[in-house]
Formats: structure tokens, C-alpha cells, sequence
């Protein structure tokens, strides 16, 4: 008797392992991914990823985790049901936050936020058009004052970029084209006094450069330096 109820018991076991399973990884009629997927590394039983497909389009919220991350995801993406935007957050292995934003595709779009190494403090901010830095990247300081101001166009450096110390002091100032430095140039103290000026060309130093102390001109320097003649 007991026997048989043992016996009752794995077979119930397997009919709903085998149902549930047939739940899982399913094709609709054309082909198409529909319903709950999971997919595991190979030869592994660590998850890589599980979400829910409607005929072959992402819908809610989908997890992605590392071949090390267990139980914990190391990527979230929420679709929206209308279109393929995704608000994607992205974790260390211990689940603590990295960044934030959208994403079309393997496509960054939009203002992405990243934070220190708490996972609340703001790191920076910079925006995304299609998948490329676009206009102003802003880094803070622990303390959230501004540590670094940079312009981008088409994901390469154009336009100015500027360096703050942890009190707010300008301490450099540069100009980029196409990720080039390209001209003016002007470095600061921690008290906010100009040291050097001069200017930049096709990212080589180029024309006069004059340096400060204390106020003061002290020194000039022209590039490119005249080659020295051979005796």
C-alpha cells in the first residue's frame, strides 16, 4: 500500500513537471516565441535569462543574470507593450544599482543616470541618441559636486569639457573636434587663478603658451618649437 502511494506520488510529480515544462519555451503558430521563456548557460543551471514573449515581442519585465549571479539578476529590462522601448536598470552581482535608462534594442537612448559604488548617489548623467553620446555629460563628486562637464556629438568628444574641483573650482578648460583637441586651452589652481593658456590644433599644441604665477606672466612658449639647424 504504501508502495503504491509512493509510487502515485512521483507520478504526479512528473506530470506536473512534465506540464509545467510544456508552459515554458513555446512557438505560436508562425514560428515566434510566446509566453513565459527561460534559457540557461550551457550545461549549467544558472538562469540566463527568463521573460514573457507575446508572438515574438518582449513583454514586461525580463531578467538577465551573469554564469555566477545565482538568484541574482544583473540586468532588469521592463518592455512596454506599444513599441520596443525598455527602461533597463543594471546591477553588480550583489544587486546593487549601476545605472539606469532606455533602451531600443542593444540601443542606449535617452538620459542614462550612473551611481557610486552605494548604488544612490548620483555618479553621472548623459544622454543617448541612437546608441551614441549625445550633447552634455555631467560626473559628480561623491558629494554631488560637479567633477566633470564634457559635450559630445555622434558619441565623440565636440564642444567644451571641464574639470571642477571637489569645492566647484574650474581647474581646466578644453575645446574638442570629433574627439580631437581643438583650441582654446586654460588651466587653473585650486583657488580658481589662471596658470596656463594657450591653444590646441588637430590635438597638438599650437601657437603661444603663456604660463602664470601668482598673477604674473612668468614664461611663453610657441608650437610647434622651431627645429633646431645643424651645425
Amino acid at each position: 500500500m504504501i508502495f503504491v502511494k509512493n509510487l502515485l506520488t512521483i507520478l504526479i510529480f512528473s506530470c506536473a513537471t512534465i506540464f509545467a515544462q510544456e508552459k515554458i519555451n513555446r512557438f505560436d503558430e508562425n514560428g515566434k516565441r510566446h509566453g513565459l521563456w527561460q534559457k540557461y548557460y550551457p550545461n549549467s543551471t544558472q538562469l540566463r535569462y527568463e521573460g514573457t514573449f507575446n508572438h515574438g515581442k518582449e513583454i514586461g519585465e525580463f531578467k538577465f543574470y551573469c554564469k555566477t549571479c545565482k538568484e541574482q539578476p544583473i540586468a532588469i529590462k521592463k518592455f512596454s507593450e506599444n513599441d520596443s522601448l525598455a527602461q533597463v536598470t543594471f546591477f553588480t552581482k550583489k544587486g546593487i544599482p549601476i545605472s539606469q535608462g532606455q533602451m531600443v534594442g542593444k540601443r542606449r537612448i535617452g538620459k542614462w543616470v550612473y551611481f557610486h559604488k552605494d548604488g544612490k548617489t548620483l555618479l553621472s548623467e548623459e544622454n543617448y541618441t541612437n546608441g551614441l553620446l549625445e550633447g552634455l555629460k555631467i560626473t559628480y563628486y561623491p558629494n554631488q559636486v560637479v567633477t566633470q562637464e564634457t559635450q559630445y556629438r555622434n558619441g565623440k568628444k565636440h564642444g567644451f569639457e571641464k574639470y571642477y574641483s571637489p569645492q566647484g573650482v574650474l581647474l581646466k578648460h578644453f575645446l574638442y573636434k570629433d574627439d580631437t583637441l581643438h583650441g582654446d586651452a586654460k588651466y587653473y589652481d585650486a583657488d580658481g587663478n589662471l596658470i596656463i593658456e594657450g591653444a590646441y590644433k588637430n590635438g597638438r599644441k599650437h601657437g603661444l603658451w603663456r604660463y602664470y604665477k601668482g598673477g604674473k606672466l612668468t614664461n611663453e612658449e610657441r608650437f610647434p618649437k622651431p627645429l633646431k639647424k645643424r651645425k
